[in-house]
């Protein structure tokens, strides 16, 4: 299988991890660890249920890696995530070594992978990691439109 056909299955599991997010009335993004193939860490947005401002996606899927690995340091691995990290999620990606980010929709508003800034491609920076977005964008796009759509209905007529 090609990387870029392993990246659309991957990041149909990051979809899966933003639907459970929606699911629990949170931002639905959704994100999983890749280590050869196969998923090794999984975390979905929970900052609200949680009371926990670092309870994002990317966050929560590299504390679950760590505790799968035994290790904060997540060599070899890949991070599919179905929003462009914010800041806070990719300086939490260098610190544990990253290898490669995938990452569906832009965030034009706090998205540090190009939209806002271009934080991996600082040269200062003592690690780096490789970056593909616009995987399975759409799709990721549409399930933000929709939940903030529906947030939008239900407070209109509360």
């Amino acid at each position: 299988m090609k990387n870029h056909d392993k990246d659309i299955v991957w990041m149909h599991a990051a979809l899966e991890q933003a639907s459970l997010a929606q699911q629990s009335g949170e931002v639905p993004v959704g994100a999983v660890i890749v280590q050869n193939d196969i998923i090794i860490g999984r975390g979905y947005n929970c900052p609200i249920s949680t009371n926990d401002p670092t309870a994002h996606a990317e966050v929560m899927a590299l504390r679950n890696t760590g505790n799968t690995l035994k290790n904060y340091r997540l060599t070899g691995c890949t991070l599919y995530v179905t929003l462009e990290p914010c800041l806070m999620c990719i300086g939490a990606m260098f610190h544990a070594r990253i290898e490669r980010l995938v990452f569906a929709a832009s965030d034009p508003k706090t998205g540090v992978c190009g939209s806002v800034m271009d934080i991996p491609a600082c040269s200062q920076l003592n690690h780096h990691l490789q970056v593909q977005g616009g995987v399975l964008a759409e799709e990721a796009s549409q399930q933000l439109r929709q939940f903030f759509m529906q947030r939008r209905q239900a407070n209109r007529f509360a």
